[in-house]
């Protein structure tokens, strides 16, 4: 029988319902009950459709490993159990295969988990898409984005420990295979009002804190920082240390990251000194002052924080003093300049702060899509992942302009979504061939245009407010709300003419209330008009503009006094407005893909599910709406394929496999099981099924089935295996029966042949003693006559022996009585000779011991054959010092000569010419030292490899010595003017450096002399013979940085030529001739302006004087 195939589905082991489009009954409570069983049981993703519920667990699941990656990897959306890894694979593979671009729209509120969800989404892709080199890398500089905005835009707020403070919006770039190519990224509205004040429980953005507590001491004191949170205003103390967050560890990922991402070194020192000097911006304090006039002035306090300020930033510190106590105003022709109070001036530095951390964050932004943008100019296919800020109501009317704008853009994102989600069930149902009818739904375009009108919106009304000439206030921008939106039905306000509001006192006279989507949130319009102007003074601009430090320079463009606009900038509202158009047309391009992300709780703690807030959730996010829209037609449907695999079973004309078309085999299952027509319908390639409770109905009927099934399956299993196991043990008896019959024949068979072997064993015995014995009396004979002629032989020889042996005794005592007499003469002799010549003797012989122990030591003791090795062992004996010193003078002569064998020609004429050198110099010149060390390369200007000098070497023939720039000092005036040197073997030639003519050629028999000064400098004479050719305007006085390398060469060359020794004279003060002036040239000490460089100025028509330093 064949095995059944069962595949996993998102209906198989289910907890709850993971599709709410499903869940029956629908309403508000039992959505909030299936969220919450789904959520006790970890599983924190529900779909609505091809829409993912996500719900922040507050602590780490294992459901985001590398095997989950791979599980969901090329899987249908509806295959597995909900996850956020499945909507990912749907668009990527959308994306590659069918080429639509994609965007996915990640929306909810601060603390919801959005920014995971946007990481996750990033890793998944990141982990699916291609290998190689350059894909890694691109990969990894996408990714390494994350940990650089997060520390610049993120946060820590009573919602969320990391909550994004800022919209990010990024387009993913890649290629027809699906490699990424690079990405950009677009941020939207920054809340920079942080930078200076933060609610209480609330921190700062990350970076300020990663900075003080991860950065080394070194690099803090550059900064100009102290560790101490205390010690800065802008920074909330309450809140400073979060826990289960290392502030140290992030800074270094913040650092590595912007490494890989490209950042060079000195661009991320730069952007950490501005982000000191903004850290440092919230001590300045003021302090009032009255002058003659009557006028209040600020002044500040502490001018030491400033002064750090400008030394970081590179600002002149009156600039700035000023600029924070006056404001000038231009109107046409006109500047008028007037102080600032201390609020003014207050204003005026948190203004500055919140300015130059937002544009630096603009900045960052630009400088990451500067790195991550594709390189390559091939079509592209984009996926966008949007992570912007969730809907915000905040309690006690503390919602103002931030909370306005973004619950605008929400607003904004919530009609999008909509209308997508209709269009791409419309065209479903129209590509299906399903008859479509229309879906009833609230549309908030209503709302959007009550905010964006451009003539009666509250933007356009705002923005008229804050350009109008007069007192303009957030009470009269409130005065015109209630003017013009009074009857609007979904504004609110005690002051509007409508009268249902005027005693409601829920709703202050300083607010105003807008009936959003999500629900009615009540406005404070205090701060509306100042945050609408986002104003910073000019001169602020302009003192910005004037810094040495290149990043703030580039971010206050406008301060450059050459491109004065007087044209008012763009308020923030506006700029918002348009930004927001922007996203919404580029998301309108795309195939949209959504994760609504919901937040348990309000404590930030796991196992907690708090319904009240999730409902609140639930309603302002349109989940309910959105299950009835997708309802509204079909709530379930599915390819013919995978349905026919997973219900063929519960009809037996499809089960267990079916043979047709996949779409006949439904059909054929579906009449079988008498499913009224009304609640299905059959599309193209899918079947759609209207009511959940029909889906339920076949689920039932599949799950009795497959116990059915199962139930089949054991029963012919067990006969399987009983039969099989009979078989084998009848199988087993007949084996172990032959292997025992074989067993007895063998155990017989053994039996015979050892009888017959021991038979024949003693048989072959008997005959072998036999032969063995007539053997041995043979060779018993044949012995016995070897015998008796062996001993006869060994008589004979014996005999012989003795004879020879007596003969030879006498030989010896007749040599041995001779040699004693012999030596008896020679000793009586001796004697009479040692008398005379013993002392001399042993003289002679202990001197050779002593010679030949000197010479063992020394050859022991020999130093290295180096010629600057002094050592020398000491002297043994005071009768060798003559002989001990000359070996010393020999071997010294012998391993010198050894190491001058070394030398190439070439190694030699160095060393000659630094021989000349040294006679020449050493002890003369102050120069000369630092010359040693620095060989002689002679040509210094590659002059026949550049094309530069090709008319100079076509017009020298003769080999070039030397080469070099040098300057030579005009007569008149003393400065300096660079001329190309050139030394050959009959001439000396002056050249113009940029063209290459020829200026002076003098014959070596001309030069009678080099002048020079005894001090560090490079400066030398040479004096022409009167009377010749080139001596008509007088003497060269040249300066070179190889002044040694010349005059040794130019030394040495002129005696070679004319066969005289050239004079060299150094002298601290020497003439020389200029035309028909004798000149004295005079070198004098002094501290000169441009630091170590000599200087040469002329005093009169008959001094030069030569300031060395």
């Amino acid at each position: 029988m064949a095995k059944m195939e069962v595949k996993t589905s998102l209906l198989d082991d289910m907890i709850g319902v993971g599709d709410m489009v499903l869940l029956e009954p629908l309403n508000e409570d039992s959505f909030i009950n299936n969220l919450k069983k789904r959520f006790d049981h970890s599983e924190v993703y529900t779909y609505i459709g091809s829409v993912v519920i996500s719900i922040n667990p507050y602590r780490p699941l294992p459901i985001y490993t590398p095997e989950k990656v791979e599980e969901y990897r090329n899987r249908n959306f509806y295959e597995l159990s909900p996850h956020i890894f499945a909507l990912s694979d749907e668009a990527y593979r959308s994306l590659r295969d069918q080429d639509k671009d994609q965007c996915i729209l990640i929306t909810g509120e601060s603390g919801a988990g959005k920014t995971e969800a946007s990481k996750l989404v990033m890793s998944y892709v990141a982990a699916v898409c291609g290998k190689g080199a350059e894909v890694n890398q691109v990969k990894e500089q996408l990714l390494q984005s994350n940990p650089v905005l997060e520390a610049f835009g993120n946060a820590k707020t009573v919602r969320n420990d990391n909550s994004s403070r800022f919209g990010k919006y990024m387009d993913i770039e890649f290629d027809f295979k699906g490699d990424p190519l690079g990405g950009v990224i677009s941020n939207y509205l920054l809340e920079k009002s942080r930078v200076v004040k933060q609610p209480r429980g609330e921190r700062n953005f990350h970076i300020f804190y990663q900075i003080l507590s991860g950065a080394s001491e070194d690099f803090l004191c550059k900064l100009k920082l102290e560790r101490d949170f205390s010690r800065y205003n802008y920074l909330g103390l309450d809140s400073a240390r979060v826990n289960g967050v290392d502030d140290a560890a992030n800074f270094r990922t913040v650092r590595n990251a912007m490494q890989i991402v490209g950042f060079m070194d000195h661009e991320t020192q730069s952007v950490f000194e501005v982000v000191a000097a903004v850290l440092k911006l919230g001590n300045i304090e003021f302090k009032p002052e009255s002058r003659v006039n009557g006028l209040d002035e600020s002044k500040i306090k502490d001018k030491n924080e400033l002064k750090e300020i400008c030394e970081l930033t590179g600002i002149d510190q009156s600039v700035l003093e000023r600029a924070f106590s006056f404001r000038t105003v231009e109107a046409k022709q006109e500047k008028v300049s007037t102080t600032l109070n201390v609020a003014q001036a207050y204003y005026a530095r948190d203004a500055l702060a919140k300015n130059l951390y937002s544009r630096l964050f603009s900045w960052l932004v630009t400088r990451i899509n500067e790195s991550i943008k594709a390189q390559t100019k091939v079509r592209k296919k984009v996926m966008g992942v949007l992570d912007i800020y969730g809907f915000e109501i905040f309690e006690n009317a503390d919602n103002s302009f931030e909370q306005f704008i973004i619950n605008y853009c929400n607003e904004k994102l919530q009609q999008i979504f909509i209308e997508l989600t209709l269009k791409e069930e419309q065209e479903e149902y129209i590509r299906e061939g399903i008859e479509w009818t229309h879906i009833e739904y609230f549309n908030n375009a209503i709302i959007c245009d009550l905010i964006e009108n451009n003539q009666t919106g509250i933007l356009a009304m705002l923005d008229e407010e804050c350009l109008r000439p007069g007192t303009v206030t957030d009470d009269t921008f409130l005065e015109k709300l209630n003017q013009v939106c009074a009857t609007h039905q979904h504004f609110e306000s005690r002051m509007s003419k409508c009268s249902r509001f005027l005693n409601d006192t829920t709703l202050p006279h300083s607010c105003f209330r807008i009936q959003h989507y999500a629900g009615k949130v009540m406005y404070q319009v205090e701060g509306f008009v100042d945050k609408n102007n986002d104003l910073l003074y000019r001169d602020l601009s302009q003192a910005m503009w004037k810094a040495s430090h290149s990043l703030i320079k580039a971010l206050f463009p406008e301060g450059n006094p050459a491109k004065i606009n007087l044209k008012r900038p763009p308020t923030a509202g506006s700029q918002f407005k348009a930004s927001v158009a922007t996203l919404m047309k580029n998301l309108q391009t795309k195939n949209p893909n959504y994760i609504r992300c919901i937040k348990p709780n309000d404590k930030k703690a796991a196992h907690i599910f708090n319904d009240a807030l999730v409902c609140h959730q639930i309603r302002y996010l349109g989940l309910l709406e959105n299950v009835r829209v997708r309802r509204a037609g079909y709530a379930f449907r599915q390819a013919y394929e995978p349905c026919l695999e997973r219900y063929k079973m519960l009809c037996k004309q499809t089960w267990p496999h079916w043979r047709g078309p996949a779409r006949t085999g439904v059909e054929v299952l579906f009449n079988e099981l008498e499913i009224p027509e009304e609640e299905f319908s059959f599309g193209r390639s899918k079947i759609f099924i209207r009511n959940p409770r029909t889906l339920f109905k076949l689920e039932d009927l599949r799950k009795q089935r497959l116990e059915d099934l199962a139930t089949l399956i054991e029963k012919i299993y067990r006969g399987w295996k009983c039969r099989t196991r009979f078989l084998l043990m009848k199988k087993s008896q007949i084996v172990i029966a032959a292997w025992f019959r074989r067993y007895a024949q063998q155990k017989k068979y053994q039996k015979i042949k050892s009888s017959a072997i021991i038979v024949q064993s003693y048989i072959r015995g008997w005959k072998a003693r036999k032969l063995l014995r007539e053997l041995k009396h043979q060779k018993r004979c044949n012995e016995a006559a070897t015998i008796i002629a062996a001993y006869w032989h060994g008589t004979q020889a014996r005999r012989e022996l003795k004879r020879l042996k007596e003969e030879a005794r006498r030989k010896h005592a007749v040599a041995v009585i001779w040699a004693y007499w012999l030596g008896l003469k020679v000793r009586r002799e001796y004697r009479k000779f040692f008398r005379a010549n013993a002392g001399r003797k042993i003289y002679e012989f202990t001197l050779q011991r002593l010679m030949q122990k000197y010479f063992l030591e020394m050859k022991k003791k020999m130093p290295s054959l180096s010629p600057i090795d002094k050592n020398w062992p000491a002297r043994p004996y005071l009768f060798l010092d003559s002989t001990h010193k000359e070996l010393k003078r020999i071997f010294h002569l012998w391993r010198c000569k050894k190491y001058r064998d070394q030398f190439t020609d070439q190694q030699k004429l160095i060393y000659e010419e630094k021989l000349e050198a040294s006679e020449l110099f050493k002890d003369k010149k102050a120069l000369y030292p630092a010359s040693v060390g620095q060989p002689f390369q002679g040509a210094y200007l590659e002059i026949s490899k550049n094309p530069k000098y090709k008319k100079l070497k076509d017009a020298v023939d003769e080999k070039i010595i030397i080469a070099e720039v040098v300057n030579k000092i005009n007569r008149a005036n003393g400065k300096a003017t660079s001329r190309i040197f050139l030394l050959t073997k009959n001439n000396v030639l002056l050249a113009d450096q940029k063209s290459g003519n020829i200026k002076s050629e003098v014959p070596l028999g001309d030069v009678t002399k080099v002048s020079m000064s005894s001090q560090n400098d490079g400066f030398f004479a040479v004096h022409l013979k009167e009377g010749s050719g080139a001596a008509s305007k007088g003497d060269f006085l040249l300066s070179s940085d190889h002044l040694i390398e010349m005059a040794t060469k130019l030394y040495r060359t002129t005696l070679s030529q004319t066969k005289q020794k050239l004079n060299i004279e150094i002298s601290d003060e020497f003439l020389v001739q200029f035309r028909q002036d004798k000149v004295c040239v005079k070198f004098i000490q002094g501290s000169q302006k441009n630091g170590n460089v000599p200087t040469c100025k002329r005093k009169n028509n008959r001094l030069l004087e030569v300031a060395v330093p």
